[in-house]
């Protein structure tokens, strides 16, 4: 059986630690064993890169001031990546996009209207319930990225890059409150295991 190394990047965020929990219950995807590890954000990306990932999950925080070296790991490594809500928030800059205050601050349930159900979103409803805040929120897309789903408060509830396996997500799979969170994060490790798995046949 094959090992899916995912690392969990915690920004100090309340749910960060839920992500990691939410992978270990996974646990196996189909012949892949999930092996996720939590880190702090202040790793260095020499000290990232020594982990050896085979995906990253950028997690959530209180502002992006304390982001530590996220924004390195986004550009510098070649792997697929989640980023989930500052995380995503960081992807957005990190690739040319834009960032700002939403119009309603605070953590609530939310209805999203998915636009492309498609590789993370596979198999969710056209319109799903999900936990989130939009202290701040992306308002213009990087460069080479397309919208996934929207809401009445927000126009990039979530992204994916057009030609890699990187994706945002303004919500938060990993908690209960969300519909078909776990299915966003199985969805993002059955990429995971492809990426890995395609890298693996290259010559």
């Amino acid at each position: 059986m094959s090992e899916l190394h995912v690392i969990v990047v915690s920004n100090l965020g309340q749910f960060n630690h839920l992500i990691h929990r939410a992978l270990r219950d996974i646990e196996v995807l189909g012949e892949v064993f999930i092996e996720p590890e939590l880190v702090e954000n202040t790793l260095s990306l020499h000290e990232m890169r020594s982990l050896e990932p085979d995906a990253l999950i950028i997690g959530g925080g209180p502002d992006i001031e304390k982001s530590g070296n996220c924004i390195q790991y986004i550009q510098q490594m070649d792997v697929p990546m989640l980023g989930i809500c500052l995380g995503h928030q960081l992807m957005a800059l990190a690739h040319g996009g834009k960032v700002g205050r939403g119009r309603q601050g605070g953590y609530a349930s939310v209805e999203v209207e998915v636009l492309a159900e498609d590789d993370i979103l596979r198999g969710t409803a056209p319109r799903i319930r999900v936990w989130t805040s939009h202290m701040d929120e992306v308002f213009e897309l990087p460069p080479s990225f397309e919208r996934l789903a929207r809401s009445s408060i927000c126009e990039i509830e979530a992204m994916r890059h057009t030609t890699k396996p990187l994706y945002g997500v303004q919500w938060h799979p990993e908690v209960s409150h969300t519909e078909k969170g776990e299915l966003v994060l199985r969805n993002f490790l059955e990429v995971c295991a492809a990426h890995k798995s395609a890298q693996s046949r290259r010559p």
